[in-house]
């Protein structure tokens, strides 16, 4: 846990069978994540763009501004991940 504190990343932190057998820590591929929900937060804020100018479904339009918001955490978590310097 210190090391969390101190800005580090723990690289047994995903897999609690680290270790075992020789097995090496499994880690989060941050920036696949990182890239897939900037395309996801783009094509939602696209879908709801053309919605809106096309006078589409409310709910679609909902769907997708919830969507974007649930991106947009994504990206804020991974980022706060990364800059933490956890691997991936």
């Amino acid at each position: 846990m210190a090391e969390h504190r101190r800005g580090r990343g723990r690289p047994d932190y995903h897999d609690p069978t680290a270790g075992i057998g020789g097995a090496s820590p499994a880690h989060s591929a941050l920036t696949l994540r990182l890239v897939l929900a900037t395309f996801g937060l783009l094509v939602c804020v696209v879908g709801v763009v053309w919605s809106l100018v096309n006078d589409g479904d409310t709910w679609i339009t909902v769907a997708l501004a919830v969507l974007a918001v649930v991106a947009v955490i994504n990206l804020v978590v991974v980022a706060r991940r990364k800059a933490r310097g956890e691997p991936g």
